[in-house]
């Protein structure tokens, strides 16, 4: 059954922004146009797209399906323009991205500047949010995550690995002593971070003579999903948390912050990018992510050495 190929960029402009006024803006049209294409597409394949609230539009279960198609379709149909339209050196389109909210606000903007410097034809849209994002079901071109990666249909590209480190406040360490093995984690309150589906479980290094990594179930009073909100938490005397360097180094420069077992070091956390299989090819993807590791690689101060 044949698509108008503008109601059909209209269907994935609302289910990416997930609101009609926003697609609108997207493609620079009136709200009642967008919702006119987006129900004459529903009238055309006889299937209802979304399911429609005062305050958002989701996708219904069939919607979801032909997004999944038309998705790949006008990223092809993108590719094949810019790949016609650009020079040799130079890239073009939009690339919409999803970040934690502390690594992009701390780190990614300073990544990201340079690169559109570079390349001015090109659009970069970010959202910040602690939440585990659906990308591809969101119609995002990449996602950056920090920290163990759950399993997922998306390619995943290792950008960096990071330093971590266990500390507390000296007010905690004062009232509840100070742990000296990670088995003696068991007994104290840990910050947890919220999204952690396996509960939380920290891992060190093996002991000398061992090649299993020790692992401890740890358990507190306070979890959050955001790392910057975990650090406070841990400043304030609630208990021992488990953070990359880059979000507590001035706290450890201050005396906010101090370490503990500097014999046991933490596994090294990573900072990943996930894109869909649809965009593997995506010259302006691999650019970006490109640029990014190589950026990475030259942050010495926070990551483990060589394995940016």
């Amino acid at each position: 059954m044949p698509m108008n190929f503008d109601d059909v960029t209209a269907f994935n402009a609302v289910a990416e922004t997930g609101s009609i006024s926003a697609a609108g803006r997207r493609l620079g049209l009136a709200k009642s146009v967008i919702s006119k294409r987006v129900k004459d597409l529903e009238t055309r394949l006889g299937a209802t797209l979304f399911k429609r609230s005062t305050r958002s539009v989701r996708l219904t279960d069939q919607g979801r399906t032909l997004y999944g198609h038309t998705r790949t379709l006008l990223n092809r149909l993108d590719e094949a323009a810019a790949s016609v339209a650009e020079r040799e050196d130079e890239l073009k389109g939009t690339i919409r991205m999803a970040a934690p909210v502390s690594f992009g606000t701390l780190h990614l903007g300073r990544l990201l500047w340079p690169f559109m410097q570079r390349h001015p034809g090109l659009e970069v849209a970010v959202d910040l949010d602690d939440r585990v994002v659906d990308l591809l079901g969101l119609g995002y071109d990449v996602g950056i995550r920090v920290g163990r990666l759950p399993d997922s249909s998306l390619i995943a590209r290792r950008l960096a690995d990071m330093r971590m480190h266990l500390c507390a406040a000296p007010s905690y360490l004062a009232r509840h002593g100070t742990p000296k093995s990670p088995e003696d984690l068991t007994d104290h309150d840990c910050i947890g971070y919220a999204h952690l589906t396996a509960g939380q479980v920290w891992q060190f290094e093996p002991a000398r003579g061992s090649r299993e990594l020790r692992s401890v179930r740890v358990r507190g009073r306070f979890v959050a999903n955001n790392g910057e909100l975990m650090r406070d938490a841990a400043i304030a005397g609630l208990g021992v948390v488990l953070l990359p360097e880059f979000l507590i180094a001035e706290a450890l420069r201050d005396r906010q912050l101090v370490c503990l077992l500097p014999t046991c070091r933490p596994v090294a956390g990573s900072v990943y990018a996930l894109y869909p299989r649809d965009r593997q090819r995506s010259r302006k993807i691999t650019a970006l992510l490109d640029h990014l590791g190589e950026s990475l690689a030259r942050q010495r101060s926070w990551l483990v050495a060589g394995q940016a």
